[in-house]
């Protein structure tokens, strides 16, 4: 599928680059300058991915990020020269599945995009068919509900938003009620190889799926910490 590509950068050297390597990919690329133009894009046109930088003018990459996700749900990649923790941890707060820095490897932007579109479009074919339930069309653990059909996650039957990331996550535990999963193993179904600077990624992720499922994030009754371990989803 020829899947339609974003790049939101003000940074002309940094787009051709970008533009380069994805369109040697097969993606058909579309570029934006600003925050306002990327949102005129996306109203415009189909997109499947979006790869945005933060510091842009008329609009931010967090702001743009935000009305993204008012309405859709297609993966976004921060690229951004802002490298402190508490920047990538506001922008995956806000709905980014993966936040890179400046300066960067232009293959690796490309397989975060490649990643990113295979796990977003192609739930089916990456769930092996010996996990638990995966022939079913949804996942049932307590009183959470996913239907793998439209991929969207019930609580009582009431919808929860989540990100493509954070809904990734939700599918790999809810296959395997009580398995517990290391961060390495969670990190793999969303985004590809895991490095150590991830490790606070998965803990934000984390955190944004307890805030949005459970009654008290601070004491959750869902997906529990096992310390020195990783994560695991609870059957009953």
């Amino acid at each position: 599928m020829n899947y339609n590509i974003l790049i939101a950068e003000d940074d002309t050297d940094i787009t051709e680059l970008l533009s380069l390597y994805l369109g040697s990919d097969g993606y058909h690329i579309h570029t934006a300058q600003t925050g306002l133009q990327a949102l005129d894009i996306i109203a415009s046109e189909k997109i499947d991915c979006a790869v945005i930088d933060i510091m842009m003018p008329e609009m931010n990459g967090y702001d743009l990020l935000q009305k993204i996700r008012e309405t859709n749900n297609f993966p976004v990649i921060i690229l951004s020269a802002r490298n402190l923790d508490s920047d990538k941890i506001l922008g995956l707060n806000l709905g980014a599945d993966a936040y890179l820095t400046k300066p960067f490897n232009p293959l690796e932007v490309t397989a975060y995009v490649r990643a990113a579109l295979r796990r977003c479009y192609d739930f089916a074919s990456d769930t092996a068919p010996s996990e638990p339930q995966s022939q079913s069309s949804e996942l049932i653990v307590k009183d959470l509900r996913l239907d793998l059909m439209k991929f969207v996650l019930y609580k009582k039957n009431r919808v929860i938003p989540l990100t493509p990331a954070e809904l990734k996550i939700v599918m790999k535990l809810m296959q395997s009620p009580g398995r517990v999963y290391t961060k390495a193993q969670l990190y793999t179904c969303i985004g590809g190889e895991f490095y150590e600077s991830d490790d606070n990624t998965m803990m934000v992720h984390i955190s944004n799926i307890r805030g949005k499922i459970e009654e008290d994030p601070s004491n959750p009754q869902y997906i529990k910490t096992v310390r020195g371990l990783g994560y695991k989803i609870e059957a009953d």
